[in-house]
């Protein structure tokens, strides 16, 4: 008779842990502009935080990339879709998302921001376009995400 009670307690507390936990291990998927490109920058993965993206509040996009090159310097060119319409684009120093100059190996773009209250919640596509200091592509990915329905603080 314990053990029917210790089972009915554990079951639950093991499904509330898979909830809890599975969603923070999911990785986002990455896609390369052009299926059959040779990139000198390799992507390994990105990694949002938090995810889902929460309207007003910091929001971390981490992409983990190697390169066989050092890399002196460049831009990062970001276009944004919603719903498959594109929203924004926005054009970054590399050396303000990264360690400059970028040595061979691996190594970290990491962007933050806080998005507005008013962002609409829902599904987009953010593609990525890194370039060097001669304006020469070094890779192209794109990859989805999400912006939460929950209310944030900046929505009060």
């Amino acid at each position: 008779m314990e053990m029917i009670q210790y089972n009915r307690f554990i079951a639950p507390l093991l499904l509330l842990s898979l909830i809890l936990v599975v969603p923070l291990a999911v990785a986002t998927d990455v896609k390369y502009c052009d299926k059959q490109g040779e990139y000198d920058v390799k992507v390994q993965g990105v990694e949002i935080s938090p995810n889902p993206i929460a309207r007003g509040q910091p929001a971390t996009f981490s992409i983990a990339a190697t390169t066989g090159a050092a890399i002196d310097g460049g831009k990062l060119v970001i276009e944004v879709s919603y719903f498959g319409w594109h929203i924004h684009s926005e054009t970054h120093d590399l050396c303000d998302e990264t360690s400059c100059p970028v040595s061979t190996g691996d190594f970290v773009v990491s962007h933050s921001q806080v998005l507005p209250g008013y962002t609409p919640p829902g599904p987009y596509s953010l593609k990525m376009k890194m370039f060097d200091a001669n304006k020469r592509e070094l890779t192209c990915i794109g990859f989805d995400f999400s912006i939460g329905f929950a209310s944030s603080v900046a929505d009060s």
